[in-house]
């Protein structure tokens, strides 16, 4: 759902180490990455699928947890406040409390960028065919031809981790359960930079979000699956989601009015659970050390990615003969030495005024101090080279091809930017068209 928070509902099943973990963290990001993650007030409606004092109890406990934080704490709403009057049905309270959202994307971008400034080899579209202990090492064959040696494995892959266990021929005792979570975005259904979590029937929540300006995200399911390639929405989903805000908004919305989707599985460590929604977010680091070390990950969040792959570097160290430096700890994500953001957007217009409102806003959350190596020596549009629509120039488009490793147009529309969603039919084949005869396969 591209969030940084906490979880307030994991509360319901007693996970408080890791939302106090996770709101830690939500606090680290914030700095890190100004650009692209950013503070969100979220307004909860009280419908009574919850008790009143049981919902407020579990904020001013999510407050608590948070520490001492730089986001406004939870407070009461009345039938009055706007947040509850303009875009909702009925509802006569409920709450409002802060959270983060993140351009995860972006994010995983900033990752390998800062991985291969210091010294990371970042290999994009590459498989591991196999692997296989030698001795005191690892040898393993990957799809572009090579093979490497390696004193240490780490197996990262998310859903795929049993798979990569049975290709690297090793048993675990941890397991993940597969569970699918989908999306849709619809033209926007209220004004305001503000979000809603909806209590629903079944003692789930789904969110309603700002995306992209002009449009709402909506989710999310849990749907269990057998394997990750089977992350693709179906109309169950779709209609549970439609249904999900039809029950508190006034502005009604069914399958013909969504403009895009998507769906990721979520690699949730498997703790016996009977329900999907109860499933722990937490994360376990099983290391096996007989031969060439393997570290596997089964479970984790988003939120909390950083402080697992700190931790996941402490607990290989030890076999590897070294003392591991909790590095990112405290340290800007490429682009996030803003300072603070808004006085940094401004600097950006007055240096570049061509750019306009919307453009530079967008220019400066995607790429935040980046930005002044992408566009150092241009001073007016002319310079930007030729333009595709929606903001989108050969400059930009030529930045995600040659320093993000945008390798095909959907890449430049779809991950790294969400362009896509902005231009027409025709723009978006002329953009093609350019991007194939610029980088030809």
């Amino acid at each position: 759902t591209k969030l940084i928070h906490g979880g307030l509902r994991y509360l319901e099943y007693y996970e408080f180490k890791l939302v106090a973990e996770a709101l830690r963290e939500r606090e680290r990001l914030i700095h890190a990455a100004p650009h692209i993650i950013y503070p969100m007030r979220f307004a909860l409606p009280h419908d009574g699928a919850r008790p009143w004092w049981f919902l407020r109890a579990g904020l001013i406990l999510y407050d608590l947890l948070g520490g001492k934080m730089s986001l406004p704490r939870s407070r009461g709403l009345r039938a009055s406040d706007a947040d509850l009057r303009a875009p909702l049905k009925s509802a006569t309270r409920g709450f409002v409390y802060s959270d983060a959202w993140v351009d995860d994307s972006r994010l995983t971008l900033l990752n390998a960028l800062d991985a291969a400034a210091r010294g990371a080899e970042i290999a994009t579209r590459t498989a591991l065919l196999s692997a296989r202990r030698a001795g005191n090492v690892w040898r393993a064959t990957l799809s572009d031809g090579r093979e490497v040696a390696a004193r240490g494995l780490v197996n990262a892959a998310g859903p795929w981790v049993a798979d990569t266990l049975g290709l690297l021929g090793v048993n675990a005792q941890s397991s993940v359960r597969l569970i699918k979570g989908s999306h849709i975005v619809v033209p926007k259904l209220f004004d305001g930079d503000h979000a809603y979590i909806l209590q629903q029937p079944d003692g789930r929540i789904v969110f309603a979000i700002p995306y992209e300006g002009e449009f709402t995200e909506i989710g999310t399911t849990d749907v269990p699956v057998e394997r990750p390639e089977d992350a693709v929405i179906d109309s169950d989903e779709i209609a549970y989601l439609c249904a999900a805000v039809n029950r508190h908004f006034t502005a009604q919305i069914g399958p013909g009015d969504v403009r895009s989707t998507w769906s990721g599985v979520r690699p949730l460590y498997d703790d016996g659970a009977s329900e999907a929604k109860a499933v722990t977010r937490d994360y376990v680091l099983e290391l096996d050390t007989h031969g060439p070390v393997l570290l596997s990950v089964f479970g984790g969040k988003i939120t909390t990615a950083r402080h697992l792959a700190e931790e996941a570097v402490v607990k290989i160290a030890a076999p590897l003969g070294f003392t591991a430096q909790r590095a990112t700890r405290g340290r800007a994500f490429p682009g996030g030495d803003t300072g603070d953001f808004a006085a940094f957007l401004s600097g950006v217009r007055a240096r570049w005024p061509f750019l306009g409102e919307a453009r530079s806003e967008r220019m400066a959350r995607a790429y935040g101090t980046m930005l002044h190596q992408m566009l150092r020596g241009i001073s007016d549009e002319a310079a930007m080279g030729t333009a595709f629509g929606a903001g989108l120039t050969e400059v930009e488009a030529r930045w995600m091809h040659d320093r993000e490793w945008a390798k095909t147009a959907d890449d430049a529309l779809m991950r790294r930017s969400k362009l896509a969603l902005h231009l027409s039919t025709g723009e978006r084949a002329a953009f093609e068209s350019w991007w194939a005869n610029a980088y030809p396969v």
